[in-house]
């Protein structure tokens, strides 16, 4: 009787890491290792995070964004008052290379409940809320200089287009003009190696500030009659519109143009799609779209397309206080065109909001307003 042998079960594969999963893998382990080094050496392990602050960014004029600087804060930990935090930090780092070894994503809430746990021996929470995980995901960024989406972490989807281009999302072939009148919803991680361009046939991106004018826009079939992408952000747009932007922007070579309300709020919109966000300086080189121009709308808009007095909106103190911030950023104070809208709007004492143009027409913005503004190259740089 042939003897029996117990065989080993066979150990599950680890999939085969695309490059730039390889890198990012590696820079987290780079970090462990130095943890691992300093130990040995009985040295107090540290990490050093790049300082994420106001006073830690600069205005690059010759490449017209916001750079962070090159302070950083020591954070130990064998210092009582650091210990949680750079433990904490580690923990963030752990879970990232986790996803990325099983090709998996997550979201911000989901790596929160991943690494949530209470402390062996102890009655001690690795994260006591949310608001303490997400401080340390961004020092993971900014510390590695990683995207979030490279460490496979992901924010809600908020944001579409329409419009001529074909693209392969996830190995899925997407045909953005026939989407219906939802649009394709752009996802949070945009990277080439999930979302790829097959073919694009437009000539420029029109971003629109708010989901109800994209309604309208892809409605009156703008994009269509105009061979462009109709694109929104909701509002503030997230980290994946942005990207999004950037990478037809800069791939296909496309003009972005936006459409946004005429007030402080519209203004910082487009200071954050141009010169990049102070939060996010550590990430401008892959956000920022420097040629981005802003169509409107316009302070002068009011009495140029003879609005009603019924759509002003009065300015409250703090758009006031705010508009001169705006003013005063570095990118907007030495320009003109910028110094002059902004004085106009104060001077005016109410700002209008881009349905405001609904007063004139139901269509007024996609059939005169736009088209002319464009064909005119009547915009703020």
């Amino acid at each position: 009787m042939a003897s029996k042998t117990k065989s080993k079960p066979a150990s599950k594969a680890s999939p085969k890491l695309p490059p730039v999963d390889q890198k990012t893998r590696g820079l987290i382990v780079d970090l462990a290792d130095k943890v691992v080094t300093a130990a040995e050496k009985k040295r107090d392990p540290h990490l050093d995070i790049p300082a994420r602050s106001l006073s830690n960014t600069r205005w690059n004029k010759s490449r017209r964004i916001i750079e962070m600087g090159s302070q950083t804060n020591c954070r130990q930990l064998f210092n009582l008052s650091q210990a949680k935090s750079y433990m904490q930090t580690l923990l963030v780092a752990t879970g990232c290379k986790q996803l990325i070894d099983q090709q998996k994503t997550t979201s911000i809430r989901g790596l929160y409940y991943l690494l949530k746990h209470t402390i062996e021996g102890t009655r001690e929470e690795t994260f006591a809320t949310q608001e303490e995980c997400d401080p340390m995901i961004e020092d993971l960024e900014v510390t590695l200089e990683s995207l979030r989406e490279e460490l496979h972490v992901y924010a809600s989807n908020r944001g579409g287009m329409v419009g001529p281009i074909t693209l392969i999302d996830s190995g899925d072939e997407i045909d953005c003009a026939r989407m219906g009148s939802g649009g394709y919803s752009i996802p949070s991680i945009v990277e080439a190696d999930v979302i790829q361009f097959k073919k694009c046939d437009a000539k420029y991106i029109l971003h629109v500030e708010k989901d109800t004018v994209w309604r309208r826009f892809n409605e009156d079939k703008y994009w269509k009659k105009h061979g462009c992408l109709l694109t929104h952000g909701g509002g503030q747009p997230p980290r994946g519109v942005r990207r999004m932007l950037y990478r037809l922007h800069n791939e296909l070579k496309l003009p972005v143009y936006c459409l946004l309300d005429n007030d402080p709020w519209g203004y910082y919109i487009y200071s954050v799609l141009k010169q990049g966000s102070i939060n996010l300086a550590y990430e401008s080189k892959r956000m920022a779209i420097p040629e981005a121009r802003f169509l409107g709308l316009r302070s002068r808009d009011f009495g140029r397309c003879k609005l009603s007095p019924s759509v002003q909106i009065q300015l409250a103190d703090t758009d006031i206080k705010r508009a001169k911030q705006i003013a005063a950023y570095p990118w907007f104070a030495g320009k003109k065109g910028w110094q002059k809208e902004i004085e106009t709007m104060l001077t005016n004492g109410f700002k209008l909001e881009v349905e405001s143009l609904i007063s004139k027409d139901i269509s007024y913005v996609t059939e005169v307003y736009t088209p002319e503004r464009i064909d005119e190259g009547d915009w703020l740089d």
